[in-house]
């Protein structure tokens, strides 16, 4: 596989895109509106800068892996000579089986169709394509460039010779893919979700504030960010809709969102991204102190 193209430009999208031109490979990056892969070219060069900083990346390489990235609205042009599409749009399964349709029709036969979902069943979206045994899962970690894992979920049909070739990219770019069959939240997520749904129902239930539980999971367990803090950074609205798919999917009480979260999400308190969640950000996404509505 040599041409990737990755659909939808945003946090997870601007990420994966990165990583492949880091490591030598043309990218197709596509999205709706130029201004939206214009903010995420602008990203990916702070994010390139930053690691030149840290000496991961030579100041001569960072024009050349910028010149690997093409920006594309159109996906007949976007697609045309991809081996490999990644999708990374919303989650959300009425936007995927849409997208997944279109992919299908305009990727070239041979195309490998990737999702990078956290949680939506492989199976289900190779279901809508003329390729089930070449859609696959590669759910990449946030932020990409950073983090070393690669789910890779082989939905029912997945060819293993796809699965292969998806492994051994994997690791062509740096990261460790780990093989997960097509269960409701692969791993990551199926662990992840209850414990950031639990942290919120002793948030609602008063057993402690914010501060206290994020500082019981970061000084206890020694996890390098809160449960509530890194919720408010995966967006209370993705929590919720993971959530939801666990509860729905499994029919298991346990994973029942808490009301809490539920009615953060109707108010629009996403976190990071609506700039209030259980604390609030700055323009730069950086926390600048707890929510007025969890200070005691």
């Amino acid at each position: 596989m040599k041409n990737i193209s990755v659909i939808g430009s945003g946090t997870m999208g601007n990420g994966i895109a990165h990583v492949f031109a880091q490591h030598g490979y043309p990218v197709a990056l596509l999205d709706v509106s130029q201004e939206k892969l214009d903010a995420a070219i602008l990203t990916i060069d702070r994010n390139i800068a930053r690691q030149v900083k840290k000496g991961m990346v030579r100041e001569e390489e960072k024009p050349e892996i910028l010149q690997r990235i093409s920006t594309h609205k159109s996906l007949p042009e976007g697609l045309k000579e991809a081996d490999l599409v990644i999708e990374a749009a919303f989650e959300d399964w009425e936007v995927k089986q849409a997208l997944f349709r279109e992919i299908d029709r305009y990727a070239p036969v041979k195309a490998i169709l990737a999702s990078n979902t956290s949680s939506i069943s492989i199976t289900k979206i190779a279901a809508v394509t003329a390729r089930p045994q070449q859609v696959i899962g590669m759910h990449f970690m946030n932020p990409v460039p950073v983090m070393e894992l690669v789910e890779v979920i082989c939905g029912y049909a997945t060819a293993q010779n796809v699965v292969q070739q998806v492994c051994e990219l994997s690791r062509m770019i740096g990261k460790t893919p780990v093989e997960v069959t097509d269960y409701p939240g692969f791993v990551a997520n199926r662990i992840l979700m209850p414990m950031i749904n639990e942290a919120i129902i002793a948030l609602q239930e008063g057993v402690s504030g914010v501060s206290g539980i994020d500082s019981v999971m970061k000084l206890g367990m020694a996890h390098p960010m809160g449960p509530l803090q890194l919720a408010d950074y995966i967006g209370l609205d993705v929590c919720l809709s993971i959530l939801t798919i666990l509860y729905e999917g499994f029919g298991n009480p346990k994973y029942a969102p808490s009301p809490l979260l539920v009615n953060m999400v109707k108010a629009g308190f996403l976190g990071v991204k609506s700039g209030e969640g259980f604390y609030t950000y700055s323009s730069n996404g950086k926390a600048s102190g707890i929510s007025e509505r969890f200070k005691s």
